[in-house]
């Protein structure tokens, strides 16, 4: 990622806000792999977590942040707050997963 600064607070300590850009959000949809499903389907029937789901979880909201930093930067931002990051099943068969990361661009000093 950039040298965006990210918080999920509405200020950042022993900085100052000198501009507010408004909400900007990084949004990703990825289809989930039917191989995951299978082996999550044993975790279920043995127990234990799931793995795969999770780095696919954990790989999602990264690409979410990452595309909020590029849309920060593009805007001339150097830093959001107040971030919160939404994940949403979605498709016929829920096979897909969006995650969508939101939050108030701001330039800080």
């Amino acid at each position: 990622m950039s040298n965006i600064i990210l918080t999920t607070t509405p200020t950042i300590e022993g900085k100052q806000i000198t501009k507010y850009y408004g909400i900007i959000s990084g949004e990703v949809i990825t289809g989930i792999n039917f191989v995951k499903d299978f082996f999550a389907s044993i975790h279920n029937v043995l127990g234990g977590r799931s793995r795969s789901y999770e780095g696919e979880l954990i790989e999602a909201r990264e690409k979410a942040l990452s595309e909020l930093c590029q849309r920060a930067e593009k805007i001339g931002a150097n830093a959001v707050i107040g971030i919160d990051i939404d994940y949403e099943v979605l498709g016929s068969n829920n096979a897909m997963l969006m995650i969508i990361a939101t939050g108030t661009a701001v330039t800080v000093v």
